[in-house]
């Protein structure tokens, strides 16, 4: 296929970088106000702690997302996770990465010891035919050079969908479900999301990672709800 030939995904006009997936103008329209670092929430400056973060504070270290889950990033998550459209990893997870780098300079980001996805419960897997969060960590952990453990965590119990459930449901639905086994000893994690709400499957998987000596837990996520 010629160069000329691919279009950006979104608009549908021609792309300079193919693998780019999505050109400028659309990248533009994402809304990248300052955040967080802690829980991901925007604020008009960047800081590594919020109110948020002293009423609710998230049981891990740090939060590095592209934008608020929002036109356009929430159709594309959409499209990635529900419509099929799996070819959305990689152009999305260049943009993740993108925002690894700003972070590292707003936020004095280090990069993790290893790269995990949240994980999905096997049925679960079986009927979308893949787990999006291992869809975009696979690019990251090579373009970061950083070793990817796909199955460290399980989903062990099936849950209902979280975004059925009300923020105290959600916590409840996610007692016990998770699973950790590592194939070494990690204190410096990174776990990738599509996106976080509540937060509560973060926390429920920091809470098991923790009780085995993990001292900090990233998260990578494309957008913040």
């Amino acid at each position: 296929m010629n160069q000329a030939d691919f279009r950006c995904f979104e608009c549908k006009k021609r792309l300079a970088l193919s693998h780019h997936g999505f050109c400028s103008r659309c990248v533009r329209l994402l809304e990248k106000k300052p955040y967080c670092g802690h829980c991901g929430m925007p604020l008009l400056e960047f800081s590594m702690q919020c109110g948020e973060c002293l009423k609710h504070e998230p049981k891990w270290q740090r939060l590095v997302r592209i934008a608020m889950y929002q036109k356009p990033l929430s159709d594309w998550i959409h499209r990635f996770k529900f419509q099929q459209q799996y070819w959305l990893d990689k152009p999305l997870a260049r943009l993740l990465l993108l925002s690894l780098k700003e972070a590292k300079r707003t936020h004095g980001l280090q990069l993790p010891e290893v790269i995990m996805p949240v994980p999905l419960y096997w049925q679960r897997h079986w009927w979308r035919g893949y787990n999006q969060a291992t869809l975009l960590a696979r690019p990251l952990a090579t373009w970061l050079n950083l070793p990817l453990e796909e199955t460290a965590i399980s989903r062990i119990r099936a849950t209902q969908p979280q975004r059925e459930l009300t923020a105290k449901a959600r916590r409840h639905n996610l007692q016990h479900a998770f699973h950790y086994a590592p194939k070494k000893h990690y204190e410096r994690v990174a776990l990738v999301d599509d996106v976080v709400t509540t937060g509560s499957t973060i926390n429920a998987i920091a809470r098991v990672l923790q009780k085995q000596g993990v001292k900090e837990i990233q998260v990578w996520t494309l957008a913040r709800a």
